[in-house]
């Protein structure tokens, strides 16, 4: 069996993207996961960039163990400089030097010589020896450069003192059969490459840089470069969750290669990403996203209830993603409606199971998808009048700099009319639990997001509340223009609906 390193970016390079910027403290945060998660190297940043990142990286390196801490530095000997005080406290250390070797940019940006680049490898890497005993090197723009060129930059850093060597496609440009190819010449016509690991980074600029990284392993390469949900500069960087589960779902392919990434922590590492940086992947992301195990056709549904090999190529479980998604639509079938039921506590007859599927269907045909709470609401819908148990009537809330927010809320609940004063650590808070007092029930918050449905500061908030009581889970819905009404909306839809499903289940157990 051969490993295959994962050298994460996601801190360096997946932060240079727009919108992605990290404080030290979230850099911190993510460098902890990212050990859980199994990474061998984490690049924690270009340590001369910024005065943030050089204590990013310093900070890391003091708490985060397990992991090589890498420090990314221009091949000049300031920057390495820095990045070696940067990694002083780390107990596995590296330095990353790179500097570019293709033609275009030799020629408009270093306006250097191919000699001048050799002369700069030399002194970069050699400097950095005295340092640490682990340097990468990396040949900027690898693939759009003179092929003799590339082998003697490869062969001066080696010569030097690099003990990994990075070809990157820095600006996503290859195509993986030529990809492999150059692999293939740098095994065969660089001196001493078998003395280094071949590390490969690339870019996704044409939407390859997963399959070139993978192209690149097959041709003999240990070491890839990749981020947390692909992000980095412009489309981004190989991701790291695509690389590594295709290397373990298609063994048959790669034969005996194999990461020491912790899979099951995959997903949680996703999301800690999306709630640090406020980004999201899409839904349809491989192995992360939120369809990435969901199923709508009622054929595809029949085949994952029968067996999930079916349609799913591997087991969500194994990427710690919380469960299958049978996704209710126009598309789906009995059997999928039936399982749902059952998942909600709901056992109906063939007969009444058909009646149901009818009236799903046509709300089905209404709505792009449907939730439990409708489904809830097809059944439950002939045991009460249609008025909700809790209706808020009026509500007050005083909150501000240096004060102690306050919430008085009246409410009719059970035909009465009910008053009630709470202290919160926020606005929303403070009027949530006003309601509870008021009420003298406390349902179990499992859940609360609001979001800004248009840009503008008179913009629309949609609030979500997810709460179960005494058993009963049950989600909601609410919009406004002001986020407290909003979030007393979805607090009180969530709360009528579990305390309807209540009520209906006790009906048709014969307990009212």
């Amino acid at each position: 069996m051969e490993k295959v390193y994962i050298f994460d970016t996601t801190l360096r390079d997946g932060e240079q993207a727009p919108g992605f910027s990290m404080t030290v403290e979230e850099k911190l945060q993510m460098a902890h996961q990212l050990a859980k998660l199994g990474v061998d190297v984490i690049e924690a940043g270009f340590a001369v960039a910024s005065k943030g990142d050089f204590e990013a990286i310093k900070l890391i390196s003091e708490e985060v163990d397990g992991p090589i801490i890498c420090s990314l530095s221009r091949a000049v000997e300031r920057d390495i400089e820095v990045s070696a005080q940067a990694l002083k406290s780390a107990k596995r250390k590296r330095i990353h030097t790179f500097i570019a070797t293709s033609e275009i940019h030799m020629k408009y940006k270093l306006r250097m010589s191919e000699e001048e680049v050799l002369e700069r490898i030399k002194k970069a890497v050699s400097y950095a020896r005295k340092f640490v005993e682990d340097v990468e090197f990396s040949c900027e723009d690898a693939t759009r450069s003179r092929r003799e060129f590339l082998y003697k930059a490869i062969e001066t850093a080696i010569k030097n003192g690099a003990t990994v060597i990075n070809i990157p496609d820095t600006v996503g440009y290859a195509i993986p059969q030529e990809f492999e190819k150059l692999i293939e010449d740098i095994l065969n016509n660089v001196p001493n490459i078998d003395k280094v690991i071949l590390s490969v980074h690339c870019h996704d600029d044409l939407g390859l840089a997963v399959a070139n990284s993978l192209s690149a392993i097959r041709k003999g390469v240990r070491q890839v470069e990749c981020t947390v949900n692909g992000i980095g500069e412009r489309a981004g960087n190989a991701s790291l969750e695509e690389i590594v589960m295709a290397l373990k779902v298609r063994k048959d392919f790669f034969g005996e290669l194999y990461t020491d990434i912790n899979t099951k922590e995959i997903y949680k590492t996703s999301r800690l990403l999306c709630r640090i940086t406020g980004s999201f992947v899409p839904p349809n992301k491989a192995i992360v996203g939120d369809n990435a195990f969901a199923h709508e056709s009622g054929i595809h549904q029949h085949g994952v209830l029968s067996h999930p090999l079916t349609y799913e190529i591997m087991r969500p479980e194994d990427v710690g993603f919380p469960v299958s998604k049978i996704v209710l639509g126009k598309h789906s079938g009995r059997h999928a409606l039936r399982r749902r039921l059952e998942e909600l506590g709901f056992e109906v007859s063939e007969e009444r199971l058909n009646e149901i599927f009818e009236k799903f269907k046509e709300l089905a045909d209404k709505k792009k998808e449907i939730y439990e709470e409708d489904i809830e609401a097809l059944l439950y819908q002939e045991f009460h009048s249609g008025e909700e148990p809790v209706k808020v009537l009026k509500f007050q809330v005083q909150t501000g700099e240096g004060m102690f927010p306050t919430a008085t809320v009246e409410v009719l609940f059970e035909g009465q009319r009910k008053r009630a004063t709470s202290t919160g650590n926020g606005p929303v808070d403070a009027t949530v639990k006003a309601i509870e007092k008021a009420l003298s029930l406390h349902p179990k918050l499992i859940d609360y997001s609001i979001k800004a449905l248009t840009p503008n500061t008179d913009a629309q908030a949609e609030a979500r509340v997810v709460l179960e009581y005494e058993g009963y889970r049950a989600s909601g819905r609410g919009v406004d223009t002001d986020v407290i009404r909003a979030s007393v909306k979805a607090y009180t839809d969530a709360l009528n609906r579990a305390l309807l499903r209540k009520e209906y289940v006790r009906k048709i157990k014969g307990e009212v």
